[in-house]
C-alpha cells in the first residue's frame, strides 16, 4: 500500500491526480536490483523468482525525481515526459502553494548570509497601461529618479517586479525594448488565470503608481557574430525579449538575415501588429511569420506578414528555410521550447547555436 507520508499533496495538487511514476521495461531489465534498493520510498519490490524489479507503489514516487532511471545500467526504466511536470509548475495554485510554504517556513528555510550580486533595486513609475484585449497588458515604466534608471541593460534581460504583498514571490518579466535614453522600459504581461500578481496588475494598478523592481538580470542576450543569419522564435508573451533583440538589431542597421516566427493561440492574441508591419516595410532583410493555432482569422491580415493557421512547431517544420549557419533565439513556455529544440536539433542545429529563455505559463 502507498505510504501516506509520500502521497500527501504536491504543492496543493492531490498526488493521485499527477501522472508521474516509473515503468519497468521487462525485456530490458537485467535484474540488478539497483532501483529496488536505491529507492528510499519503496516504489519498487523485487521478484526473486524472476529476478526482476516490479513497480508496486507508484504513488510513493517523488514528483519530478528520476534517480532510478538515471542509475539503471540497462536503461530499463521509463517515466512520462517531463513536460507534464512543467505544465503543473505553470499552474497558479502550485505557485501560490510554494509562496505560502516559503512564507510559513521562513525561519527554517531562510539563508542569512549575504550573497553579493550586481542587481540593484529601483523604483519605477507607471506611465502607461495599454490593454491588449482581455489577457495582455503592456506597461510603460519610467525611473522615479535618475538613480532608478535602467538604461544599461542588455536586450533580452528581465526584471523581478517586487510584489505589493509581503510573502509573495517576485515575478520575472522580460524587458520588451532596447535601452532608451530616458531609461523607460516596457513589460508585456499576460494574465495568468487565478494568478495573484495578475489580478493586482490587471485590476488594481493605476497610472502614477510606483513599482519596486530588481535587475536587470539574465543571460538571454544577443551574442551572435556580425552578419550571422538570425532566427527568432517566440510563443505568446515570449515575444517581449525577442522584440527587444530585434529592435536592437534594426537600430544598428544590421545586414543580417532576420526571420521572426511568433506562435499565438488565436489571432485575437496578437498585439504590436502595427509595429510588425512597420518593421517589415522598412527592413527588407526581415521576414515575419505568425503561427496561429486556432482558425477564425480576420479577412484583413497584416501587410507583408505571413500568417499560417498552425502551431509554431509545425510551421517551422514546413517552412522552406535553411538552418545552416544560423543562430536561434527562442522564448516561450517550457513545453513549446522543448518541442522546438527537438525540431531544430533534428535539422542539424547544434545546441550551442540555440539560445533559450523559458518561462512558466
Amino acid at each position: 500500500m502507498p505510504n501516506p507520508q509520500f502521497t500527501k499533496p504536491w504543492h496543493g495538487i492531490a498526488r493521485e491526480e499527477i501522472v508521474w511514476n516509473p515503468t519497468v521495461i521487462d525485456e530490458a531489465c537485467i535484474g540488478c536490483g539497483t532501483c529496488v534498493t536505491g529507492c528510499s520510498r519503496l516504489v519498487y519490490r523485487y521478484d526473486y523468482e524472476r529476478q526482476k524489479a516490479v513497480v508496486v507503489d507508484p504513488l510513493n514516487c517523488m514528483v519530478g525525481c528520476t534517480t532510478c532511471a538515471n542509475t539503471c545500467p540497462s536503461h530499463a526504466i521509463r517515466f512520462p515526459d517531463i513536460s507534464t511536470i512543467f505544465a503543473l509548475e505553470g499552474r497558479p495554485e502550485v505557485h501560490h502553494a510554494i509562496e505560502d510554504d516559503l512564507n510559513a517556513r521562513h525561519d527554517q528555510l531562510s539563508w542569512h548570509d549575504v550573497i553579493p550580486h550586481p542587481e540593484k533595486i529601483v523604483t519605477l513609475r507607471v506611465d502607461a497601461i495599454n490593454y491588449q484585449g482581455n489577457d495582455t497588458i503592456i506597461l510603460t515604466l519610467s525611473p522615479r529618479t535618475c538613480a532608478d534608471s535602467l538604461s544599461q541593460f542588455m536586450p533580452g534581460q528581465y526584471l523581478h517586479i517586487l510584489p505589493p504583498q509581503r510573502g509573495w514571490l517576485a515575478r520575472a518579466y522580460s524587458i520588451a525594448n532596447a535601452p532608451r535614453t530616458d531609461g523607460s522600459i516596457e513589460l508585456q504581461i499576460r494574465r495568468a488565470k487565478d494568478g495573484r500578481m495578475s489580478r493586482w496588475l490587471f485590476e488594481d494598478l493605476h497610472i502614477g503608481d510606483t513599482l519596486g523592481a530588481r535587475g536587470p538580470m539574465g543571460s538571454f542576450t544577443l551574442r551572435s557574430k556580425a552578419n550571422t543569419p538570425l532566427i527568432f522564435i517566440a510563443g505568446g508573451t515570449g515575444f517581449a525579449p525577442i522584440k527587444a533583440m530585434i529592435e536592437q538589431q534594426l537600430s544598428h542597421q544590421s545586414q543580417s538575415s532576420i526571420k521572426l516566427f511568433w506562435g499565438l493561440h488565436a489571432y485575437e492574441d496578437l498585439y504590436e501588429g502595427d509595429l510588425l508591419e512597420q518593421w517589415v516595410k522598412n527592413n527588407p532583410n526581415l521576414q515575419v511569420t505568425l503561427a496561429i493555432s486556432h482558425i477564425d482569422l480576420p479577412k484583413e491580415l497584416p501587410e507583408g506578414i505571413a500568417v499560417v493557421n498552425s502551431n509554431i512547431v509545425d510551421v517551422l517544420e514546413d517552412a522552406d528555410i535553411s538552418f545552416e549557419g544560423v543562430d536561434v533565439y527562442l522564448a516561450g513556455s517550457p513545453a513549446m521550447v522543448h518541442a522546438v529544440i527537438d525540431l531544430l536539433t533534428s535539422r542539424g542545429v547544434r545546441l550551442e547555436h540555440i539560445h533559450v529563455d523559458s518561462f512558466g505559463q
